[in-house]
Parts: structure tokens; C-alpha cells; sequence
């Protein structure tokens, strides 16, 4: 057996009962769940992509247009991703871990990335989401369309700084329309969760 292949352990390795996958000591598939777990500290997001249908060339465009919004896209194979994040993976994570997986890890603002992503997929017509991690909360891929509709953080930053310069009043009412804005997006999710349900 290579002395970087992946191996599946069992309930035999005492010192290894809890952990499902482990990388063999050395080798560039360790590098590589290395380097994967460091994306995953370093970022605020992480939007899945199924990119099959993009050819290099479209895969090097989008990962400029990311770059330009905070976010940097890796090709991850879907075995290395799960040993990095051995542990503290959510499980709802898991069905979307299948096929051929780019991530965007987002690093910046993450309404400028979903935004720059949604746009580029609305263009291309050819990758699609599959999921949204933020945090560690898992949302489902048009989580991602939503999320790009929210203004920039400096724009609401702006606003509520725009907001302390003012009257009270003004104060209390940017501040009661930036959180009317959350709810009403966290409510469209619901809304459509609860249409796929039924």
C-alpha cells in the first residue's frame, strides 16, 4: 500500500475509534489536508460549486473574479476535505460531498463573493451551487442568490455610522431596517426550505 493513500479506520484501532477517516503519515495527500484545514481557519464562508461543465479557462476566470471579492476557489477532492475536517464537520454537510467539488473560501466580505458568483453563474449558465457553509451552519444553494442580494459590509457600515452622526430617531430607524433586512432574508430562506419539504 502507497504511504499516502487514504485509509478507512475501524473500531479495531483503539486509538483511533472516533476518527471515521486518517491520512498515513507523510506524503502529499497529507500536504494537502494540511492546506485545506488552513483555507477552512482562514475563512468566514465557504460556497460549494459542482464545476463539471467549466473548462479551465472558465474555472481560472471565476477564481479571479472571487479573488477580486475576498475569496479564493480551490478544487478539493471531497475525501481530503472530510479528513480536514475530521471532527467538526457539520453532518448536514455531508450529502453535498459528492462528485466534482470547488470551494470558494471566503475570506472578505461574503455578500461581494456570493454576489460575484451568482453574477458569474447568471452569465455562464453552466456551474451551479451546491451549498453555503457559514459558520457552521449549512444552507441550501440559493441561500447563495440571497445572500448576494444584502448590500456590501461597508455600505452598512456606512449607513450605521451615517446613523450615530444623526438624531436618535435616525439611529433607531437604520438600525431597525438593517435588522428588518436580516430577518426578511433569513425568512426567505425558511420560506423556501419549507417548499422543498413539502
Amino acid at each position: 500500500m502507497d504511504a499516502t493513500e487514504v485509509v478507512e479506520t475501524t473500531a479495531a484501532e483503539p486509538t483511533h475509534a472516533q476518527r471515521r477517516w486518517e491520512p498515513k503519515a507523510g506524503g502529499k495527500k497529507k500536504e494537502q489536508v494540511n492546506q485545506i484545514r488552513a483555507w477552512v481557519h482562514e475563512s468566514k464562508a465557504q460556497i460549494f460549486i459542482d464545476y463539471r461543465s467549466l473548462s479551465v479557462r472558465e474555472i481560472t476566470d471565476l477564481r479571479k473574479q472571487l479573488r477580486q471579492a475576498g475569496a479564493e476557489l480551490r478544487v478539493v477532492k471531497n475525501t481530503l476535505y472530510r479528513i480536514a475536517r475530521e471532527g467538526n464537520m457539520p453532518a448536514a454537510l455531508e450529502p453535498y460531498l459528492h462528485g466534482m467539488t470547488a470551494i470558494a473560501f471566503v475570506s472578505g466580505d461574503e455578500a461581494a463573493a456570493a454576489k460575484a458568483l451568482s453574477d458569474y453563474i447568471k452569465q455562464a449558465r453552466k456551474t451551479e451551487v451546491k451549498a453555503l457553509l457559514l459558520g457552521e451552519r449549512v444552507y441550501p444553494a440559493d441561500m447563495v442568490d440571497t445572500l448576494a442580494k444584502l448590500p456590501p459590509r461597508e455600505v452598512m457600515i456606512a449607513q450605521f455610522l451615517g446613523a450615530l452622526q444623526s438624531p436618535i430617531t435616525g439611529l433607531v430607524g437604520t438600525l431597525s431596517e438593517l435588522i428588518g433586512q436580516f430577518v426578511r432574508t433569513l425568512q426567505a430562506v425558511a420560506d423556501k426550505k419549507a417548499e422543498t419539504q413539502s
